[in-house]
């Protein structure tokens, strides 16, 4: 009875150079290898032209290299595409690619699901499935570059789709070693951003093994208002988390951006907006404000654009950095909040 071989890419980075040692093989090769997987993302190991013939029988006796091609995808009025991708178990995850001018963001999943149960966002109301793996992280990213192919460059990557990153923290890291390598993906430290609603242990863990880029869902400023919408909050509240950032490693000028999702008549006052800058004292920091991206059977209602825009002014006239992140991707449910493989129909989870 045949087994079906391993998938090549399942590999960490130190699995695979340890895998070409026990071959026999000069350490060199790694480099080369690891070359023509993640930058030139060959389909066939006999595609590589410089690696000896016995090298090439070996890895095709014992891997095989798994490449995702997209099972639906849709298009947004505004451009944005969101992307199902079915995953070896039938579970599927959600990537989102955002195009803001010659800038193209992609937002990625690292969890089926989410545990986190925040109460504004569709992806919470799920319950967490299982993590992705690292392959399972980056090959959202190499699938979808080879979808666009030569038409757009993805400059950006955001950890801001499906799940808690924090919540799988062992695979992101790994998957940040493969975005980030020089001989494969060579996505940029500051190109890279990382999302937590708040699991306090696990993002200072984070910050002593990665530079790249951090954000915060807040989205309320106190913890009985927070709570409710943030049930982590009840774990770590915000004196926690508050003190957290401030012990957080930031490289030189670097800060913290805080996602502050508007709720109507929540979270949108003024008096909310003087505890949020009170609360980011002695904090480098910049405020994105989030128009809630309503969904069917969503409970909270979009804040008014007089209102937000009011409340971006109460922080700007005091010296904080905000930015109002306008929604895409709106009419596919790709929006921030919105991801929940919603074009396929609902299966139980288990």
């Amino acid at each position: 009875m045949s087994t079906a071989l391993p998938n090549l890419k399942s590999l960490t980075s130190i699995a695979l150079k340890e895998q070409i040692a026990l071959w026999g093989v000069e350490g060199y090769r790694y480099d080369q290898l690891y070359q023509w997987i993640y930058q030139k993302d060959i389909e066939d190991f006999d595609q590589i032209t410089n690696l000896s013939k016995d090298l090439k029988i070996k890895l095709k006796e014992n891997f095989v290299l798994e490449r995702w091609e997209p099972s639906q995808i849709q298009t947004s009025q505004d451009g944005t595409k969101k992307f199902l991708f079915k995953l070896n178990d039938q579970e599927s995850v959600e990537s989102v690619l955002i195009p803001n001018g010659p800038r193209q963001t992609l937002c990625i999943s690292s969890q089926v699901g989410c545990a986190m149960a925040c109460s504004f966002c569709l992806t919470g109301r799920l319950g967490l499935t299982r993590n992705l793996s690292h392959f399972e992280i980056v090959e959202q990213v190499m699938a979808v570059r080879r979808y666009v192919a030569s038409e757009v460059r993805i400059s950006n990557i955001v950890f801001m789709g499906m799940g808690e990153p924090m919540h799988n923290l062992k695979n992101v890291l790994e998957a940040l070693r493969f975005l980030e390598n020089e001989r494969g993906l060579n996505f940029s430290k500051n190109k890279i951003t990382v999302s937590t609603c708040g699991l306090v242990p696990q993002m200072l863990e984070f910050g002593k093994q990665s530079q790249v880029k951090l954000a915060i869902s807040l989205t309320g400023t106190t913890d009985e208002q927070r709570n409710p919408l943030i049930p982590i909050n009840r774990r770590y509240p915000l004196e926690t988390l508050m003190e957290a950032c401030r012990q957080y490693p930031l490289p030189g000028r670097g800060r913290i951006t805080f996602e502050y999702t508007l709720l109507k008549d929540i979270n949108d006052s003024l008096e909310d907006a003087a505890r949020l800058k009170k609360l980011l004292y002695q904090i480098p920091a910049k405020v994105n404000l989030i128009p809630f991206n309503e969904y069917p059977g969503a409970i909270y209602q979009r804040t008014s654009e007089a209102r937000m825009l009011a409340f971006q002014k109460y922080l700007l006239d005091r010296g904080l950095q905000t930015n109002i992140r306008h929604s895409r991707g709106l009419d596919i449910l790709g929006a921030c909040g919105q991801l929940k493989a919603a074009m396929e129909p609902k299966r139980t989870l288990k």
